[in-house]
């Protein structure tokens, strides 16, 4: 059984999880512990940690690869590079460009954490997370279905939840039609319904 460490409310332990119910991996999950051990583990003391028979491997993005390519889940992540590559770019667009635009935004108006409660730098955070959600719907407009095409990808669980945060997060957003036909695509999967939705209905 595949253990995973972190605790489920984070959306990065959330990828791993829904990966898991995608491919049907059984995981004993847990929460983070004792600082110390998951500096032993990731020597940057975040989750999510996963550790299998091959050892530990950190950086939730990298997990989910792993994962599909260690079950053959080419439908997931494909094997022919140049479709492997469309996967994986909106996968690094997430990790990068997405999760810097939404921190000060997120960070104030959820967290409510002191060091963000600058209203300029939340007002400039909210617009530029809405403008890239903007690109996401124009991606998904020319799909039509999900963010690399007709097929459901680890491109999507990763922007899925990306998608889920800016939802839920009270600020003013732009109507993105083709984001909420994505969302009403997504919930039609047990994975999504389980550790994606959060909260919307």
């Amino acid at each position: 059984m595949l253990r995973l460490i972190g605790q489920a409310s984070s959306i990065n332990v959330r990828k791993i999880l829904w990966t898991c119910a995608e491919i049907g991996i059984p995981v004993a999950r847990e929460d983070r512990g004792e600082a110390a051990a998951l500096r032993a583990l990731n020597p940057n003391g975040l989750v999510p940690v996963i550790e299998d028979e091959a050892g530990v491997l950190w950086e939730s993005n990298t997990i989910c690869r792993y994962l599909a390519a260690k079950h053959g889940r080419t439908d997931l992540l494909p094997a022919a590079p140049r479709a492997r590559a469309e996967v994986e770019r909106w996968m690094d667009w997430q990790a990068t460009d997405l999760n810097a635009s939404w921190r000060g935004a997120f960070m104030a108006l959820v967290r409510r954490h002191p060091d963000h409660a600058d209203a300029g730098r939340i007002a400039a955070s909210a617009r530029a997370w809405n403008d890239l959600m903007e690109i996401l719907d124009g991606q998904l407009a020319r799909t039509g279905a999900f963010v690399v095409g007709e097929s459901f990808t680890l491109a999507d669980i990763v922007l899925g939840l990306s998608v889920n945060r800016w939802l839920m997060t009270l600020m003013d957003r732009p109507a993105l039609p083709a984001v909420a036909a994505y969302v009403t695509r997504l919930a039609a999967r047990p994975g999504f319904r389980e550790y994606g939705a959060n909260g919307i209905p």
